[in-house]
């Protein structure tokens, strides 16, 4: 979802630019209007826009595949066979970055649902403190003692301390955003400020609308009366302003000097229409980035590579089931084939490959006389004592991993940590190599393997050996 959030934010980004460089300075009210309302929308919608099509027409030359980086090592000696132990579970309950920044972004809108709720709350009272005047087309509230102006919805709130000469212009003025539904469009941007309080953009889009809405405002009063005498209107008064911003006012300050300018711009030429063609070419692009990075493609084929591979076993399935008893070679060839990969484990080539070098090996774990022993498992088989052994390394690396080291990595999920250590002639743990995703991970399995107590080494033949062994952590973050 961030990623989608960062398309939406660049996707009005250079919406903005387009209207900024080639449209804002026309007199083309109504379709700026639906040029800043269409590309709000659309740059929500152009995100989850994938067209296959525009991806299949590009040729595979623009595509750079990487390949592969196997890192191999085989890590095994004359006299030492690996025994992977059961696999560690280590569960925490996290805050994680992505939990953190749901409830940044939920109390954000909580504060500007609020301050909505606080504005609407404001109009409610002025209303409740004017006088009503109906007419015609619109509702018109007096306002006691103040000098504001300002339209909501198909109401108009004008101050008593205005004279009369005043409030008939102003009327002209407000009744235009009166028919022209303006409130409607500054509260669809106030809504988006709610749920995307965090986005720039969105604030620059309904301050780009209502600078838009005083123009077409004043280009229809400037029809009617003097463009003249409505300079003067304009320059002469200083009125207080009502700061709410899905309201219609008519003294905004900070836009008087625009407002003049754009009255004494004559009318585009309806050449100049073509400007909007500019957003053609800029959707392309846009459709172009949103269906080459789709990732769905890649999960297609991951499930399409999955269905084959089951496809595969189900036959191999078959062919186990109906010969019934199958030979060494076999059972190993299947068993390799059932094996984990690990970074650090042999890379065959073939299944031949390591049969050639699984029947060379000196000693099989499965012949070795006596198995390392973890204290408090003397006297058992080696069954029983690799089991106890798996059971009290569980026990020990689940009571002294640090799972704090999560939250300072602000993780989520399931993290894997492989390592693998000797258990030396002197019972003592050596050789220890740990692989995980994040270095600080790696780092403390490594520190809480390192301290397990010295054992009971392993013998064959009457001397003692060492034995290498794999050890699987799985560190389960809990949202």
């Amino acid at each position: 979802m961030i990623h989608v959030a960062i398309q939406i934010i660049a996707f009005q980004l250079l919406f903005l630019l387009v209207y900024d460089v080639f449209l804002k300075k026309e007199t083309f009210f109504k379709a700026n209007r639906w040029y800043l309302l269409g590309t709000a929308v659309l740059s929500f919608i152009l995100p989850f826009l994938k067209i296959d099509a525009l991806r299949e027409r590009i040729p595979e030359q623009f595509f750079i595949t990487l390949p592969a980086v196997l890192i191999g090592n085989n890590g095994s000696q004359p006299g030492i066979s690996e025994i992977t132990l059961d696999a560690v579970t280590i569960s925490q309950t996290s805050w994680n970055w992505i939990t953190i920044a749901t409830w940044i972004w939920c109390v954000g809108m909580g504060i500007a649902l609020a301050i909505f709720l606080l504005k609407l709350f404001k109009i409610q009272k002025l209303r409740r403190a004017g006088i009503l005047r109906e007419r015609a087309d619109f509702n018109l509230i007096i306002l006691p003692n103040t000098d504001v102006a300002f339209t909501f919805f198909d109401t108009v709130y004008l101050g008593d301390q205005l004279s009369e000469v005043q409030q008939k212009s102003i009327l002209l003025h407000e009744q235009v955003h009166v028919t022209e539904k303006h409130t409607y469009d500054l509260l669809f941007f106030e809504l988006l400020r709610i749920v995307c309080w965090f986005n720039p953009l969105v604030y620059v889009f309904q301050h780009r609308m209502e600078t838009l809405h005083e123009f077409t405002a004043d280009a229809r009063v400037a029809a009617q009366k003097s463009r003249k005498e409505y300079y003067q209107e304009l320059l002469s008064q200083v009125f207080q302003t009502e700061k709410i911003s899905f309201i219609n006012t008519f003294f905004n300050h900070s836009l008087i000097k625009k407002r003049i300018i754009m009255l004494q711009k004559s009318k585009s030429k309806n050449i100049f229409q073509l400007k909007y063609l500019v957003l053609i070419p800029a959707v392309c692009a846009m459709l172009l980035y949103t269906s080459c990075s789709d990732e769905s493609k890649i999960e297609e084929a991951t499930v399409q590579d999955d269905g084959e591979v089951m496809t595969k076993i189900n036959e191999l399935s078959e062919a186990i089931m109906k010969k019934g008893n199958l030979t060494d070679e076999e059972a190993k060839a299947l068993k390799f084939l059932a094996t984990e990969a690990t970074p650090d484990a042999k890379v065959y080539e073939s299944v031949q490959e390591y049969l050639d070098v699984s029947n060379k090996a000196e000693i099989p774990f499965a012949i070795i006389d006596k198995v390392p022993t973890f204290p408090g498992c003397e006297g058992m088989s080696n069954a029983d004592a690799k089991q106890c052994m798996s059971q009290k390394i569980q026990a020990f690396v689940a009571a002294n991993f640090n799972t704090k080291v999560g939250n300072n990595l602000g993780l989520t999920g399931r993290q894997k940590i492989r390592a693998q250590f000797k258990i030396d002639a002197f019972g003592k743990v050596v050789d220890l190599r740990v692989r995980a995703e994040h270095e600080a991970l790696a780092e403390e399995a490594q520190r809480v393997i390192s301290s397990l107590p010295q054992m009971t080494p392993g013998e064959h033949d009457g001397k003692q050996v060492a034995v290498l062994y794999a050890l699987p952590i799985l560190f389960e973050i809990n949202e």
